[in-house]
């Protein structure tokens, strides 16, 4: 039975794990995913002056270490359609770097053709319900030659590390992380279901070809536990 991505059960889980999110995703990833976004700056860096946009930002991790990054007169766009995660990602911005926080839905963006330089999404593409529409809308928003950037959690193919790492995500890391951020909708047992349905590697670049991306890159970070797949819009 595949996973229950519908938009309710998706918002209700984020909603209510917000508060504990950004530390429960250190621990779980030893603080991995610090260095997965410093990798997709720099090999995705904001080099242009129209606005970057951070799909399903969650609490804007990725969306902060673009404001870091990019020049201080391009703006950063932070969207999701969780309100709760949005409200800890103000919590996060230092004077001076402002964000631009919009609840909006991936399948529906609020934004015109062409408007950005970069569109991003770090973890979060998996949890749209329509794959194909959220790159649909993402590759719609990007400006003609700039970039789509996809961070996504991808399984080891070695056998041996595929085997452990299968171990550990799909019956260590939900048990932790569930009994440190208890909710009802089961968010750490989501997680390795998600990610084990989801396309990973040249399955995924097909779709963003169908969607009229060019120049799909990808690479495989920390033994295949992530991905960073890089795209052009026409």
């Amino acid at each position: 039975m595949s996973v229950d991505k519908s938009a309710p059960r998706v918002r209700r889980m984020f909603a209510q794990i917000a508060g504990r999110y950004d530390r429960l995703n250190h621990l779980l990833s030893l603080s991995l995913d610090r260095y997965w976004r410093w990798q997709t700056t720099r090999r995705a860096p904001a080099d242009g002056t129209l606005p970057v946009l951070d799909l399903c930002t969650g609490t804007g991790d990725l969306a902060l270490s673009y404001r870091r990054h990019a020049p201080d007169n391009v703006p950063i766009v932070g969207a999701d359609f969780c309100h709760e995660m949005l409200v800890c990602g103000t919590h996060k911005v230092s004077p001076g770097k402002p964000i631009l926080w919009v609840e909006a839905d991936a399948e529906a963006l609020p934004f015109p053709t062409a408007t950005f330089q970069l569109v991003s999404v770090a973890f979060g593409l998996r949890n749209i319900a329509d794959t194909d529409r959220g790159l649909s809308e993402m590759a719609r928003v990007c400006a003609p030659g700039g970039q789509v950037v996809v961070l996504e959690f991808s399984l080891p193919t070695w056998p041996p590390l595929a085997l452990l790492y299968g171990a550990y995500f799909r019956y260590v890391l939900p048990r932790i992380g569930q009994l440190l951020a208890r909710n009802r909708e089961s968010a750490y047992n989501y997680l390795p279901a998600s990610v084990g349905e989801f396309p990973q590697g040249e399955a995924l670049a097909e779709r963003m070809r169908a969607v009229g991306l060019i120049d799909i890159r990808y690479y495989p970070m920390t033994f295949g536990v992530t991905t960073l797949y890089l795209a052009r819009q026409k």
